[in-house]
């Protein structure tokens, strides 16, 4: 089947670059820079979806849902980016967020030919890990007609989960099949069809914002402090101390100890240290309050 690729945005040549192989480096260097200045633009004109995004997915987590992102090539590989960087920054399950890709493992570090183009793979990908109305599904593909990712959404939407589309064309048969069109509109790449650039970075922004707001609407954050931060290595052991002095103001020796008392868990450690609570009454209180320090305050306050 021909593929009509002159309608897509992503597909356009862009003006700005025609010439971009007769320029001195610095040259060709500025005109991606300034055609990435136009990404966050694009982004911010789709906030409001954004945002009804992150409600769905924090709403998916406290019902014991998941949520899954699929993709191909540059797309999936993003997915699977930002769902393996959720449970060492905000201590999930890793299986709350989770990535597929077209391709499978392999698709990760090499192209696996004409994957995206299975669609009956991607729903078969959403059965294989038990795919549920509860969750919710991101389907990632910049052109927004990936077979791969259209399967998968069709499949989510007959079991009446929650499905958006984060593509780079407006009116794509992906973001017509979903309940939410995640659209940033970053126009033609510097090089023509090269969508792991201006699309990509565009998708990574979106992504970042997706995970990072449904984790602070989860209780994941405390001001701006990654208060489940897992120490899974040095640099990272030190990072929870310095977050519950960040988080209490109490000096470096005090914040080892109650660490040390609660098993490394900052939540717990910041609660002891505000509220004079052993490790047992904070740990106990914070599960009282679905794991929100502020909440597990006021009512430490309150008794």
């Amino acid at each position: 089947m021909k593929i009509d690729l002159s309608k897509m945005i992503t597909e356009g040549r862009n003006p700005a670059s025609q010439n971009i192989d007769e320029l001195s480096t610095e040259a060709m260097l500025r005109v991606i820079n300034e055609e990435d200045k136009k990404v966050a633009l694009a982004v911010e004109a789709i906030l409001p979806q954004i945002a009804q995004t992150v409600d769905a997915i924090s709403a998916a987590f406290q019902q014991g849902g998941r949520l899954i992102y699929c993709g191909a090539g540059t797309s999936g590989r993003l997915g699977i980016l930002d769902a393996s960087e959720c449970p060492p920054t905000f201590g999930t399950p890793h299986h709350q967020v989770v990535g597929l890709i077209a391709g499978g493992h392999t698709a990760i570090l090499q192209a696996v030919e004409n994957a995206e183009d299975d669609r009956a793979q991607g729903e078969q990908d959403l059965r294989n890990i038990a795919f549920g109305r509860r969750d919710v599904l991101v389907g990632i593909a910049a052109s927004g007609r990936t077979p791969y990712a259209i399967g998968a959404l069709a499949y989510a939407k007959t079991l009446g989960a929650t499905c958006a589309a984060l593509t780079c064309n407006p009116d794509s048969e992906m973001a017509q099949l979903a309940d939410i069109a995640l659209t940033p509109v970053v126009g033609p790449e510097v090089v023509t069809g090269s969508s792991r650039m201006k699309a990509g970075t565009a998708q990574k922004l979106v992504l970042n914002m997706l995970s990072t707001g449904a984790m602070i609407r989860s209780g994941k954050v405390y001001g701006n402090l990654m208060v489940d931060v897992e120490a899974t290595n040095q640099k990272l052991v030190q990072r929870q101390v310095n977050i519950v002095m960040q988080a209490s103001g109490c000096d470096e020796e005090t914040a080892k100890q109650a660490l040390a008392a609660c098993g490394r868990h900052c939540k717990t450690a910041i609660l002891m240290t505000l509220a004079g609570l052993t490790a047992e009454e904070a740990r106990a209180l914070l599960a009282r309050n679905q794991g929100f320090i502020r909440q597990a305050l006021r009512a430490a306050e309150a008794e």
